[in-house]
């Protein structure tokens, strides 16, 4: 079964929240704060994690940062703080989705569904890959950049990477057309699910985020170039 673990210091939300999505058939783990929850995805990893900004100990924001050091698990910030700049941020640390508490649990539960699908779309394609091809045609090598998507490995000048799904997507739209001008339209076709309402900024904030991931590992990394009004490059 599905597993979803809601993280919120509020405690009647969580009861709401966890009985309608066990109504749809999801098992649901529920953590009062990000220390608490981040201890037990050691022991008890979930399928995706729904969490709230505001929280004791540990907030949202420190919680997903600490997930994207180790892991791509899918994750949805649901807060209750009705800003862009908030979003904005939610997106750039690593967050597949960003929805306000203001929306019905009918909308959280079918943006959960997916980006489940896609998590189950990308893991199934790999397989058809791995069926058909030797292993050596899983993994892209692009100058300094090696993605195995069988794995969900990215490595650039042999330091790995950790990505989220729609980043992986991203920097293979890009990289598997060196030197060709990628529009926003085709990356948002690369990494969209037409329930998530991805849109130009949303790929722009990604973008951002990728190349603060990679200029952890190398400060000199220009391979992604913006070009202005059109979309991005990889040149390598």
């Amino acid at each position: 079964m599905t597993k979803i673990a809601l993280v919120d210091d509020n405690r009647n939300y969580l009861v709401s929240l966890s009985m309608a999505l066990e109504a749809e058939g999801l098992e649901v783990d529920c953590y009062s704060d990000g220390q608490a929850a981040l201890r037990a995805f050691d022991a008890r990893r979930p399928d995706l994690v729904v969490l709230d900004l505001k929280m004791p100990r540990m907030d949202g924001m420190e919680l997903l940062d600490r997930l994207r050091r180790k892991s791509s698990l899918p994750v949805i910030i649901l807060s209750s703080r009705d800003s862009e700049l908030d979003e904005a941020l939610g997106l750039r640390m690593g967050a597949d989705d960003y929805l306000r508490k203001s929306s019905s649990q009918r909308v959280l539960i079918a943006r959960i569904r997916a980006l489940l699908r896609r998590q189950t779309a990308w893991a199934a394609a790999t397989d058809d890959i791995e069926d058909e091809s030797q292993s050596e045609h899983l993994v892209m090598t692009r100058g300094p950049l090696v993605m195995d998507p069988a794995r969900h490995e990215v490595t650039w000048k042999g330091e790995t990477i950790w990505l989220t799904v729609a980043e992986f997507r991203l920097v293979r739209a890009l990289a598997n057309q060196p030197g060709v001008v990628v529009s926003r339209h085709q990356l948002l076709e690369a990494i969209g699910d037409e329930e998530l309402e991805l849109s130009d900024r949303a790929i722009d904030a990604h973008i951002k985020r990728v190349r603060r991931k990679m200029h952890k590992k190398d400060p000199e990394f220009s391979a992604i170039e913006t070009i202005y009004r059109v979309g991005y490059r990889y040149n390598m």
